[in-house]
């Protein structure tokens, strides 16, 4: 990735631009605009001089011919299934057609802008910084300050931008504009108490008290054996956003206590980038960071596990870690086999979405299952409870990621243990992403179910993405916390669908395994099987729970898939026998 200039080059540079060149010279249109969103206030104007650093997304030589292909190499008994493009060919439709970069090239030169940087993994990005009122004009924006309402986050924003109107078909998005991600505020998950160290007990008893690799096999089915294939491009990769980084002294301690069945010494690897970092200071470990590899390891036994450690040197309160990440997956030459994050937000321009969106489609297409958590706020999503309307999280309205809600274990009425929706499981429908073929059957037999219950509440058309698409357990997560001594580590007990992630990318893992042991290819883009027929049998269906918000119950779990905890939680003898087949 090229990266901007140094800031006093590029500060250096800004004195030197006009502020009220050639945009009145071409008719505008406006490409994005909205309201300030609930959560955000006007904080006041920024001086004209200050600087901001824009990018502008260029489009694709051929993004539809790009999706054909993702889709027929994902789809069981699609000739082409499992041929999984590589970078040249993948570049071959995602990167922009010479006549793009050159007709928003020449635009901005005519406005003084000459100090450009491409970026991305096809060179898709002109990046530059201008000052404001140069932004101003070349945009005819209106760039203010705003605050989050009672959250540290602060932007500078402006609620609508226009590009030439003969430079459309050429544009994606300038961004950051129009988006207000909140980022900073993490996941919605706890650290809900201290564990003593577990009496030896009955599995099922003690699992509801405390989830650990041991219960998780047990529930799914997920073999202790070892992966063999690690050689054959199966890996797991785990998102850390906001300089979040595991403690490899923690997952040690982890492994010596639930997995003993395992060298205590496996780790993962870590790549950093945005400034991300890897200190491995005792005691100061991201939870998140932690749980992710700690379940990754410790549940796909023997599948190399690599922590990307994204930090917020490119990042302006929004999702330009996401972008990075997606952008450097997209520029290795071997894409992980799967990719695990936790991060959802409510409040992303459908123009931002859909950029995202098509990049985990690329990922798809090049091989690796990309699953996110749904979020933990039930209908509300990423919003307070105090939401009129639900609120759809994103990427999981992406129909090129794999949404995973999670579940509960409680006692039902003859006092066995069995599963059950958690409340925070978020789910619902997308305002932005029309219903894929895939989910189209199972989802509108939910809603025929459903009938009026919530109408103008939510996207009812029948034409909306829904989701999660499956669920696993989410609830009293085990793990090794700050090992300060290296010697004892702080047994913790977490929860949320950020718990319910990495178990099911794990899953994903091993059966990639299996499948590359006898000669296929590894799974890619998950959904199209998840859903097919021939896959029925692979999930446990929960029926029972609900996730409440906005002063609602929430949508009603129900037989067959459901917005709580999709398809259901999966069986792993079963679902790798779907695989196979």
């Amino acid at each position: 990735m090229v990266y901007l200039a140094p800031f006093a080059v590029a500060l250096a540079a800004l004195s030197a631009l006009p502020t009220s060149m050639a945009a009145a010279h071409r008719a505008m249109v406006v490409h994005e605009e909205r309201e300030v969103p609930a959560h955000f206030a006007l904080a006041g104007t920024p001086s004209p001089d200050t600087p901001i650093s824009l990018k502008i997304a260029l489009t694709a030589t051929d993004m539809s011919g790009l999706e054909k292909v993702a889709w027929d190499v994902s789809t069981p008994g699609n000739p082409l299934y499992g041929q999984h493009l590589n970078y040249d060919e993948t570049r071959a439709y995602a990167a922009p057609h010479p006549e793009t970069v050159s007709a928003v090239t020449k635009w901005l030169n005519e406005n003084g802008i000459t100090n450009l940087t491409t970026s991305g993994a096809f060179n898709d990005w002109l990046a530059f910084t201008v000052p404001i009122s140069t932004a101003n004009s070349l945009l005819k924006a209106n760039f203010q300050k705003f605050s989050e309402v009672g959250g540290p986050t602060e932007l500078t924003r402006t609620l609508s931008y226009s590009i030439p109107v003969d430079l459309k078909q050429h544009v994606d998005l300038v961004y950051p504009t129009t988006d207000f991600v909140r980022l900073s505020k993490g996941p919605r998950f706890e650290v809900h108490k201290t564990l003593d160290k577990l009496a030896t007990r009955d599995v099922s008893a003690s699992c509801q008290s405390a989830i650990t690799p041991q219960c998780l096999q047990a529930l799914y089915g997920i073999p202790t054996t070892s992966a063999t294939n690690s050689s054959n491009n199966n890996t797991i990769g785990v998102s850390a956003f906001l300089n979040q980084w595991a403690e490899k002294a923690d997952l040690e301690q982890f492994l010596k206590a639930y997995r003993t069945d395992i060298p205590s010494t496996t780790t993962f690897q870590e790549q950093n980038l945005d400034g991300g970092m890897d200190p491995q200071l005792p005691g100061a470990a991201g939870i998140e960071a932690n749980l992710d590899t700690q379940y990754t390891v410790g549940v796909a036994t023997g599948v190399p596990v690599t922590l990307f450690s994204v930090g917020s040197a490119n990042t302006d309160g929004g999702l330009d870690g996401f972008l990075d990440l997606a952008n450097n997956l997209l520029n290795q030459t071997t894409t992980p086999g799967v990719l695990t994050t936790r991060f959802n937000e409510g409040d992303v321009t459908q123009a931002l979405a859909v950029n995202l969106c098509n990049a985990y489609m690329m990922l798809g297409g090049r091989g690796t299952s990309v699953i996110y958590a749904s979020g933990d706020g039930g209908v509300s999503g990423s919003q307070s409870q105090n939401c009129t309307t639900f609120v759809p999280t994103f990427p999981s309205g992406c129909p090129w990621v794999t949404s995973v809600g999670s579940t509960n274990l409680t006692n039902n009425d003859a006092g066995n243990l069995t599963e059950t929706a958690a409340t925070f499981s978020a789910g619902g429908f997308s305002n932005y992403f029309t219903i894929p073929s895939y989910q189209n059957d199972a989802v509108n037999l939910y809603l025929d179910g459903l009938g009026s219950m919530y109408s103008g509440k939510y996207n009812s058309s029948r034409k909306a993405r829904a989701y999660p698409d499956v669920s696993t357990n989410g609830v009293n997560y085990t793990i090794i916390l700050n090992d300060v001594l290296q010697i004892i580590g702080l047994k913790a007990s977490v929860g949320g669908t950020s718990c319910s992630s990495p178990t099911f990318a794990s899953i994903i893992a091993l059966i990639n395994d299996r499948l590359i042991g006898v000669g296929k290819p590894r799974l890619g883009f998950l959904n199209n099987r998840l859903y097919a027929k021939a896959t029925s049998g692979a999930f446990n269906d929960i029926t029972t729970g609900s996730n409440p918000g906005c002063g609602t119950n929430g949508f009603p779990a129900a037989q067959g898939w459901d917005p709580v905890t999709g398809l259901g939680t999966p069986n792993f003898g079963n679902l790798l026998a779907a695989a196979m087949g």
